[in-house]
């Protein structure tokens, strides 16, 4: 099987470069453009999608806070990406394509952001369930797009493949953080109207933030606030929500007009090698994946992903930043956080092109140890606010080179079977996520989860570097 699928994917190269070769001067010119213009398209249309949820999200434990609704509903958002990524993903891309399977799954996300409108476990439990089964085909799929046109821009330009690939990720997730900036000014702005004044916090309350914070502590203090009078009003929520799906549904519409089928770009003629599987064979066809040998090095890095983005999303904005210094400077320290993120990711997707992927990687992994060393050793004080605006700008930085890295990644080292391979990295990312909120939500300190953080970390590099070492190894062979 593994020859065979050498050969069908040497079989495209010759042809594609026969194609390149008959291309005039003109026409590679207009093929570079269509290139661009839909990788932007791609770009812009998840910046809207993921304003929307992203920013939702976050948002679910302060504003659905009855029964623990809004942190139920994220659970479920996750848990059900997971069971989506078993099998969703290649059955609905094979049947769909991958244009209509963006679009399709682009709707699955506005049926939860409606669901806001009346929040009941009855509305949200069902639509976050949908959203979930549509987030892995979707994330699949847009992995696929940017690599067949990765592939197509590297053949008409008779250059390697991989440099493309890194860059049309890294112009991907610098429209996708910035997610975070536009989301926190939107919603900050729409809740203004209800912020109330904020108390002052004790020398002694403070002693309890940082690696120190315990989420149960906290639920025990008496000067906990959650009331009810500190919730944004409907009205305020109505408006958020109406932006919300109005940037969901504007991303839909989006792909639909402007976006070019990927057949435009080769899909059909890498695809015609390939043997036509049945039904069943498409729904093992993810864990038929996992046997590869480098599939399984990289699953801790893949988990590491999930694990750094719920961490902070969790852990440093709870333990780190509101208890120390109040919600109201939470929305801050995620638009300094966004800002950073979305300039590296695009940046380190062009450094990757002279420097490596390799010294890439060990720069992410540096500057995360770093941060949780410091994160360790540094006790919040209610003069070194500045702190936590330095330690969230070097973590965005990390994550942008795990999210265009890793990404890239997958791309590379399994191009010509993105669907199960992106359905995978999905997977263990989603676990990562659930493995950072349920222990969240259990009421674990920080202190043990920095522990955790920093072994998934050692453990994820030492596979990374086993893969590069296979790689080379192959090369060389």
């Amino acid at each position: 099987m593994e020859n065979k699928s050498y050969e069908n994917e040497e079989t495209f190269k010759s042809s594609a470069k026969n194609f390149s070769d008959s291309m005039t001067e003109t026409e590679k010119k207009r093929e570079r453009f269509l290139i661009y213009k839909n990788v932007l398209i791609v770009s812009f249309s998840f910046l809207l999608l993921f304003v929307a949820f992203e920013s939702m999200s976050k948002l679910q434990s302060s504003i659905n806070t009855v029964k623990n609704l809004g942190t139920w509903a994220n659970a479920m958002v996750y848990f059900s990406l997971v069971l989506s990524c078993m099998f969703v993903p290649s059955i609905l891309i094979k049947r769909l394509k991958v244009k209509w399977s963006l679009v399709v799954c682009v709707f699955c996300y506005s049926t939860y952001i409606a669901a806001q409108f009346y929040p009941e476990f009855y509305t949200l439990l069902p639509t976050a369930f949908i959203l979930g089964m549509g987030a892995a085909p979707m994330w699949s799929a847009k992995c696929t797009y940017l690599t067949q046109v990765a592939n197509r821009m590297a053949i008409i330009n008779k250059e390697s493949s991989e440099p493309w690939v890194v860059k049309f990720f890294g112009i991907f997730f610098f429209f996708f953080q910035c997610n975070s900036i536009i989301g926190n000014i939107i919603s900050t702005a729409v809740l203004s109207n209800d912020e109330d004044a904020t108390s002052e916090i004790t020398a002694e309350e403070i002693l309890k933030c940082g690696a120190n914070y315990c989420p149960d502590d906290l639920s025990n203090d008496s000067g906990n606030s959650t009331d009810d009078d500190n919730s944004p009003s409907t009205g305020s929520l109505y408006t958020l929500a109406g932006i919300y799906l109005g940037c969901s549904l504007c991303a839909a519409l989006f792909l639909t007009i402007f976006l070019d089928p990927l057949s435009r770009f080769g899909e059909n003629e890498r695809s015609a090698g390939q043997e036509n599987m049945s039904g069943l064979q498409l729904l093992t066809a993810t864990f038929k994946h996992m046997k590869n040998k480098k599939q399984m090095f990289i699953i801790p890095l893949t988990m590491w992903s999930g694990i750094e983005q719920g961490f902070f999303g969790a852990d440093f904005t709870a333990g780190f930043v509101t208890c120390a210094y109040g919600v109201h400077i939470v929305g801050r320290v995620l638009i300094c956080y966004g800002v950073f993120d979305a300039i590296s990711s695009v940046s380190f997707g062009y450094l990757v092109k002279y420097v490596g992927r390799v010294p890439i990687f060990l720069l992410g992994a540096s500057i995360n140890m770093s941060v949780l060393i410091a994160l360790f050793t540094w006790q919040p004080t209610t003069d070194s606010q500045i702190v936590v605006y330095v330690l969230a700008a070097l973590w965005g930085v990390g994550d942008a080179i795990w999210q265009t890295q890793i990404n890239a990644l997958y791309g590379v080292l399994f191009a010509s079977k993105e669907e199960a391979a992106f359905s995978n990295y999905r997977l263990w990312e989603s676990i990562g996520f659930i493995v950072a909120f349920v222990t969240q939500a259990s009421g674990v300190c920080i202190y043990p989860k920095l522990i955790i953080a920093m072994v998934s970390l050692v453990v994820g590099m030492a596979g990374y570097l086993v893969v590069e070492y296979i790689v080379r190894k192959e090369r060389k062979d």
